[in-house]
C-alpha cells in the first residue's frame, strides 16, 4: 500500500509539494476550500506532469498516473485518519497556520509539518497536543526542481519525527539541512539579507536590476540573481519575512522603501505579472 500525504493549501507551494510527493508514489490529497483555486492547482499539476513526461523525467504514461494519484478535498476534516504525513502550506500568518495545524492534528497523522520560510516552529507548536510529531519543512520554489529541503526542528520535535522527515525527503529526491528554530532559519535569513541589499542598490541607482542580478550569477555563480528570485518567491512574502526578521534582529533587516511601495501597489512579482521585472508575457 502506498504512503499517504495530505497537503493543505493549493497555492504555488502547496501544489508543488503535492506534485513531488505524487511523483514519489504517495497517494496525495490536496486540501483547498476555494474550488477555483483547487481546479487551477490541479491543472498546473497536470501540465507540469505532461512537460516532465515529454522531457523523459516521467515514464510513458507517467503523467496520467501522477494526476490520478492526486485528489482534491475542500476541507481538512475530509483527510483520512492516520496519514503518513500532512504538510500545511497556507499563507504565512501565525494564527491561520495554528488553526489549520490544530485541525490537521485531529486526523492523527504520523508526522505533521508546516511549510514556512520563517515563522517560529515552537510558536506554531504551542497549541498542538503532540508537538513531538511536528516540525518545519521549508520547500523552495519551484518545488519540483529545487533540490533543497530545510528541516526545522522545534524544541519538542522528537528524533523519530526528524528521522521520518529525512526519509520523506529522500523519497522525493531532496537534499536536506537540519536547523534549529531560530528567526529566518538558515536559508531565509541569508537569502533575504542579500535580496534586501540588492533592492537598496536598485534604489540608490547603483545599477539596473538585470545588471545587479547578472553580477551575482556570473561573479558568484548564483543560479539566479536576488531580484529575479524575489519576483519568483513573491515580494509580499519577502516583505513579511523582512518585517519578521526586523523584530528579531533590528534595523539591518528593515525592508527598503522600494519593496514596501511595490507590495502596496500590488506588484508582487511573477504571480501578479510585475515585480522587479515584467512577467506579463509569462
Amino acid at each position: 500500500m502506498s504512503k499517504q500525504i495530505g497537503v493543505i493549501g493549493a497555492g504555488t507551494m502547496g501544489l508543488g509539494i503535492a506534485y513531488v510527493f505524487a511523483v514519489a508514489g504517495y497517494a496525495t490529497t490536496l486540501v483547498e476550500p476555494r474550488e477555483d483555486q483547487a481546479r487551477l492547482a490541479l491543472e498546473t499539476i497536470r501540465k507540469q506532469a505532461e512537460k516532465a513526461e515529454q522531457r523523459g523525467k516521467l515514464p510513458a504514461g507517467g503523467a496520467k498516473a501522477l494526476v490520478d494519484n492526486v485528489v482534491y478535498a475542500p476541507d481538512v476534516a475530509q483527510l483520512g485518519e492516520g496519514l503518513d504525513l500532512i504538510v500545511e502550506a497556507v499563507p504565512e500568518r501565525v494564527e491561520l497556520k495554528r488553526a489549520v495545524l490544530a485541525s490537521a492534528e485531529e486526523t492523527n497523522p504520523v508526522l505533521l509539518a508546516s511549510n514556512t520560510s520563517g515563522l517560529s516552529i515552537d510558536t506554531l507548536a504551542a497549541s498542538l497536543r503532540r508537538p513531538e510529531c511536528f516540525l518545519g519543512l521549508h520547500f523552495f520554489n519551484p518545488v519540483w526542481s529545487m533540490p533543497l529541503l530545510e528541516i526545522v526542528r522545534g524544541a519538542a520535535t522528537s528524533e523519530v519525527a526528524l528521522a521520518q522527515a529525512r526519509t520523506a525527503a529522500e523519497e522525493i529526491g531532496k537534499e536536506t539541512i537540519v536547523v534549529r528554530d531560530a528567526p529566518g532559519f538558515a536559508t531565509s535569513r541569508l537569502g533575504v539579507a542579500i535580496g534586501l541589499e540588492a533592492m537598496r542598490m536598485l534604489e540608490d541607482g547603483v545599477a539596473a536590476a538585470e545588471d545587479i542580478d547578472r553580477a551575482m550569477e556570473l561573479g558568484y555563480r548564483h543560479p539566479m540573481g536576488p531580484l529575479r528570485l524575489t519576483d519568483l518567491v513573491g515580494l509580499d512574502v519577502r516583505l513579511d519575512i523582512a518585517q519578521h526578521l526586523t523584530k528579531s534582529f533590528g534595523p539591518r533587516f528593515e525592508p527598503p522603501q522600494i519593496l514596501v511601495d511595490k507590495v502596496a501597489a500590488g506588484e508582487l512579482g511573477r504571480k501578479s505579472g510585475k515585480g522587479f521585472y515584467d512577467w506579463s508575457n509569462g
